[in-house]
């Protein structure tokens, strides 16, 4: 069984796969022959722990199919280099664009898995170059080598924030300039993005105010959620998971959350 299936204790998310895409998305699987809203995003617009997640909320809201192709850790990356996807993103009324955060996406610096896109894959001959004391060897995880990164050498690593901000707007304006039809790019965290740009612990952490300017530029609207003290404090309330995995739901966004993101989206999609 895997991850994204039934636990003990936990959410049967109906994982499926549409067309030839390889990635697993959050089901039941819908159809897509009639008109649809796309959502796409990484683990909180897949809605990890969450039985209702913001897509189908705003279908309940809107009377609208709301197809949820979010990939639980996912990046840019997804998007950008699936096939399927893009024609999906043609076939649908609107599209929803989650940002997330450029750590998850391969540069020249790093390669990452190409769908669970918090995965570290392998450094580059020039990130070794240059952090020739480090063994690459030992990490799994993107987040867990940039902040070991940082701490070995604050002057080095920004050479790398560079790197990943620059690949970041590129992929971003990449996929916005495929979609024919109108986009929406959503920001949903925590923090700000004058917070998450120098905070490599926060939600889209190194994402910039500048950033998201030099991308929503391509996209019909821009919709800036930040997670109210509210929704924060309500904690893991009315999110459903086993005993193993309650460290990770106290990092997730929970329903109260969600309803927040569903409700600053309606007006726009409506």
């Amino acid at each position: 069984m895997s991850i994204e299936s039934l636990g003990p204790g936990g959410l049967d998310y109906l994982p499926c796969r549409y067309g030839n895409s390889k990635v697993l998305f959050r089901g039941p699987r819908r159809c897509l022959d009639g008109p649809f809203i796309a959502f796409f995003g990484g683990s909180i617009t897949y809605g990890k722990f969450v039985p209702t997640p913001f897509p189908d909320l705003i279908e309940q809201s809107v009377g609208m199919v709301c197809v949820n192709f979010g990939s639980l850790n996912g990046g840019v990356d997804v998007f950008a280099t699936d096939p399927y996807l893009r024609k999906v993103s043609g076939m649908a009324q609107t599209t929803v664009i989650q940002i997330t955060s450029p750590r998850n996406m391969s540069n020249r610096f790093y390669r990452v898995h190409p769908r669970r896109n918090d995965r570290f894959v392998e450094a580059s001959s020039l990130l070794r170059a240059i952090y020739r004391e480090v063994d690459f060897a030992e990490f799994n995880f993107t987040n867990h080598m940039l902040n070991r990164l940082y701490l070995v050498s604050p002057d080095r690593f920004e050479a790398v924030v560079e790197e990943l901000q620059t690949a970041w707007i590129a992929r971003m304006r990449l996929v916005l300039s495929q979609i024919p039809g109108r986009t929406v790019l959503l920001w949903a965290g925590r923090q700000t993005p004058e917070d998450s740009a120098n905070d490599l612990d926060a939600d889209l952490a190194l994402v910039s105010r500048r950033m998201i300017e030099k991308v929503s530029e391509l996209a019909t609207e821009y919709v800036e959620v930040v997670i109210s003290e509210e929704a924060v404090q309500a904690g893991t309330e009315g999110m459903v998971f086993n005993e193993l995995d309650a460290p990770a739901a106290r990092t997730m966004p929970g329903p109260v959350a969600h309803l927040e993101i569903a409700q600053a989206l309606v007006p726009i999609l409506t």
